[in-house]
């Protein structure tokens, strides 16, 4: 009835369209069908409502935008985004299993004093460094990565016109990407009920608390499915008070890739019970 697609894009167009055609509804994790006008691309608490315009075919998005806009729904929906400043920083896991790897076997090198090994996954030693770049360069110096944050923001936001400008970078963490989002509101915006907004948000923990050195770290959110949220403050170069900044984090290969497909399936089937 459901299958879930966790290929390369050239796998995934040749062979998911074959299931979709055999009456399967496919969720697709790769980037293949992300921008197809004719496929939904969701994030369960975002956009819900999506999936079930589908064509047998449901994207599940990149998973630097799922985390962004899972802390970012519960403010759009109050104030209505009109652009964002994003910096990400991304673990190696997000290169898959040859990124764990490469990190793990260049710390193992660096404490042993021995020579380090030459970098295969990334373009550079990841170890005591971090990377600008996730993908290639387009004609005004963007990578991919950071395109998506705008291109598929904008589809599941259905805010064609949301203007965002990301720089993302690969950082020495083994799981969980951390991200530090500027967002100009339409409204004011209110520093206390963004709080009280994104405490009772689905998908959201909110870790809010400087004083005591409280705050959203990748440590913390590997290995579990929420977004937590924290550092949420005033943006002090916007005097019109309707800018807001806030710092999240969460495990991209859970919430940010296979707890979104599966949070999507989950849609489904409970629209099947209830039918």
């Amino acid at each position: 009835d459901i299958v879930l697609g966790a290929a390369e894009n050239d796998i995934a167009k040749q062979f998911l369209p074959i299931a979709a055609k055999n009456g399967a509804v496919v969720i697709d994790n790769s980037s293949a069908y992300r921008l197809d006008e004719n496929v939904p691309l969701v994030v369960p608490e975002v956009n819900p409502e999506d999936a079930f315009q589908h064509h047998g075919m449901i994207a599940n998005p990149n998973c630097a935008t799922i985390i962004a806009l899972v802390a970012l729904q519960p403010l759009h929906a109050a104030f209505h985004a009109k652009r964002m400043i994003v910096s990400t920083y991304q673990a190696v896991s997000g290169a898959g299993i040859g990124g764990i790897r490469e990190l793990n076997e260049q710390m193992k090198e660096l404490v042993n004093e021995q020579p380090l090994s030459k970098p295969s996954t990334f373009q550079y030693q990841i170890v005591c460094n971090v990377i600008p770049q996730i993908g290639g360069f387009n004609e005004e110096g963007y990578s991919s990565e950071e395109m998506k944050m705008q291109n598929e923001g904008r589809k599941i936001l259905h805010a064609q016109d949301l203007m965002v400008n990301c720089t993302c970078v690969r950082v020495p963490v083994l799981r969980s990407h951390s991200e530090s989002i500027t967002v100009t509101f339409e409204k004011e915006v209110d520093v206390e009920k963004a709080k009280a907004l994104l405490k009772d948000a689905p998908g959201v923990r909110l870790v809010d608390d400087p004083a005591r050195s409280l705050y959203p770290m990748p440590i913390d959110t590997s290995d579990q499915d929420l977004v937590f949220v924290g550092r949420i403050r005033k943006d002090i170069s916007d005097p019109s008070n309707h800018s807001l900044t806030f710092w999240c984090c969460g495990d991209q290969i859970r919430k940010g890739a296979a707890t979104n497909a599966v949070q999507i399936a989950q849609l489904l089937i409970e629209r099947e019970t209830k039918d």
